[in-house]
């Protein structure tokens, strides 16, 4: 599986400064959700208590952004 949501979401909100202000925390701490787990990040997954501060702000700022959208996504298999 291909685990991408926090890249996703944070390209929506046009980077990590704003992801970070939003749920406050450090630009940091928001690059490590794009890490993967043996490097010390999230594998792609935005801890879930920052979830409901992101999906209210996408209202605020009306950035199309579902609960779905924090879903680790299948990577498609070739055939």
């Amino acid at each position: 599986m291909r685990c991408d949501p926090a890249d996703t979401i944070i390209k929506k909100f046009n980077g990590l400064t704003a992801v970070a202000a939003i749920v406050r925390i450090t630009p940091h701490s928001v690059m490590r959700w794009r890490r993967p787990r043996e490097c010390g990040g999230t594998g792609g997954m935005i801890p879930h208590w920052h979830m409901a501060k992101l999906l209210e702000a996408a209202k605020e700022l009306e950035i199309d952004l579902d609960p779905a959208d924090f879903l680790p996504v299948p990577k498609e298999v070739d055939a």
